[in-house]
């Protein structure tokens, strides 16, 4: 059974600056906490929405390339695990509606 690996790059200055990276290709996403920072969608990137312990977050690839696209739910489901929340709810579009602003 194929699957991907996946590595967590984090700042320690802002722990709302998770990105997602795949070992094995060229997938990257940046997570963000939209309780505690802005956010502004490239309409370039995909974007997906989830809720964990109470939080909502953002994950938007960077430089997405078409091979990994099929990926970024697996990789939302790995960082779900990681941060202890696999029930994690994953979201094609912002709950918030049109707000694209920290709540």
């Amino acid at each position: 059974m194929d699957y991907n690996v996946y590595l967590l790059a984090t700042d320690p200055k802002n722990p709302c600056r998770d990105v997602i990276h795949s070992r094995d290709t060229g997938l990257k996403i940046r997570v963000f906490c939209l309780d505690k920072e802005p956010f502004d969608p490239d309409g370039n990137e995909i974007q997906l929405y989830g809720y964990a312990n109470g939080k909502l977050f953002a994950f938007e690839t960077i430089n997405i390339a078409p091979d990994d696209a099929l990926d970024v739910v697996g990789a939302i489901q790995w960082y779900a695990e990681y941060v202890d929340y696999p029930e994690m709810e994953i979201l094609p579009d912002d709950p918030r509606g049109d707000k694209n602003i920290a709540i």
